[in-house]
């Protein structure tokens, strides 16, 4: 009788065929979205430096020591037109970005106003992501192709399922690289005796010697491996990015999370003149945002973005501090009813709850906003791995197809012999 420690692993390898099939035909259907994903990525991964040099008249040279004001920047956008209301303001050291919408009915055609954060001068306007417009928009559109197939929500959904397959896939990818069992239940193994590294040590290996077909199974096997780790967390925060609502079902089953577009519910109708102005609600920010180094030595850096969710009735007052860890930008967010003035929430990017850094980390890996260059250099190399393992992937598809067309052809041919 068998004991149950060696029946289990039997059993399941079993599955393996199940596994195989289901490796395959997953991969088949996300490859046209992961090539895409992958090429777009790479560009991505140097997105703001690319935009510069497509844009140069939309950034300025740095001015170490002086802080842009967020307020003076949206005020100024309503100013020089007044049928727009801002909605946004984005900041970096070379230009602030505000996104604005129409007070009417009437398209304005355009949805970005580009200022020089230090003199608040207008220095451009774009409908993001418009080629119509010329290359001002090639950057951002290759954003909104990455992110959901320039198809605006129905893009979005699309690439969140394929981020959540790519999810699951990552595993059953592993676990397809594992070698076979010792033992099995009437057929001897002739690996018996080697140690599992040694069993699993050509699954990280690329034999060049051999032929074009081991060398792209190999190419996709032990590319997948190295890169495992890096896949799974750039699928996983891909979930997060299209699948919100997902992510946040899972993440707080495991963790504590917390985030403002899913903790307070919508209002019957949005706030489109808030009580609280945008002056008003970003003093109450800094008086939080004074405290907060006040008790926890939390230190505020520089702002970094300002915007009102209108929907749910709340501004979003967002600046780097000493709780951040990406290099440009930051996520330390204290979030402020628009009518009442209330402090609905202070979020701190690392340190408060274990679901909001995990997430942290996560979008600062996948954005390439950490580490510098040589970390940005990876994620482009990556962007095209993942090509790779794509292209790959369809390669040993069509070779198995092949064979076993031809495998079924050879069997007919003999049976009408006989």
């Amino acid at each position: 009788m068998q004991s149950s420690t060696t029946s289990f692993p039997l059993s399941f390898m079993k599955l393996r065929p199940f596994w195989v099939l289901l490796h395959r035909y997953t991969g088949l259907a996300m490859t046209a979205f992961l090539i895409v994903v992958g090429l777009t990525g790479s560009l991505l991964a140097f997105l703001p430096e690319l935009d510069d040099v497509i844009n140069p008249q939309w950034s300025v040279p740095v001015k170490t020591g002086m802080l842009p004001d967020p307020v003076i920047l949206m005020e100024n956008a309503e100013r020089l037109d007044t049928t727009i209301k801002a909605d946004t303001v984005w900041l970096s050291d070379t230009a602030a970005t505000v996104t604005v919408s129409s007070r009417t009915a009437n398209d304005v055609g355009y949805d970005q106003m580009i200022f020089n954060p230090y003199t608040n001068e207008l220095l451009g306007k774009r409908l993001y992501g418009d080629l119509s417009q010329g290359l001002q928009n090639l950057m951002p559109f290759v954003y909104k192709l990455h992110y959901a197939l320039a198809l605006d929500e129905i893009g979005g959904w699309i690439l969140g399922i394929t981020a959540l397959v790519w999810t699951l896939d990552c595993f059953i990818g592993f676990y397809l690289t594992l070698p076979p069992s010792k033992t099995t239940r009437s057929v001897p193994n002739p690996l018996a005796t080697k140690t599992f590294w040694q069993r699993w040590q050509p699954a990280w290996l690329i034999k060049w010697s051999a032929s074009k077909t081991r060398i792209n199974f190999d190419l996709h096997r032990a590319g997948g491996l190295w890169l495992w780790l890096a896949l799974l967390v750039f699928a996983w925060s891909s979930v997060y990015m299209n699948l919100g609502g997902f992510y946040t079902q899972v993440m707080q089953s495991v963790s504590e999370y917390h985030q403002p577009w899913t903790e307070f519910p919508d209002l019957p109708q949005p706030v489109q003149n808030p009580q609280i102005s945008w002056r008003q609600a970003q003093d109450i920010a800094q008086a939080e945002l004074n405290h907060l180094e006040q008790t926890q030595g939390i230190r505020t850096i520089a702002p970094s973005g300002f915007w009102i969710n209108r929907a749910k009735g709340f501004y979003v007052y967002a600046v780097k501090s000493t709780a951040d860890i990406q290099d440009h930008g930051g996520q330390t967010r204290v979030v402020i009813d628009a009518n009442s003035g209330t402090v609905k929430q202070v979020l701190l990017p690392t340190g408060q709850y274990s679901g909001n850094t995990i997430t942290s980390w996560l979008l600062a890996i996948h954005t390439a906003n950490i580490w510098g260059l040589p970390y940005k250099i990876f994620v482009c190399v990556l962007g095209l791995a993942i090509v790779m393992l794509s292209v790959t992937g369809v390669i040993i598809w069509l070779k198995k197809r092949r064979a076993t067309r031809q495998h079924q052809t050879k069997k007919i041919t003999v049976d009408k012999a006989c």
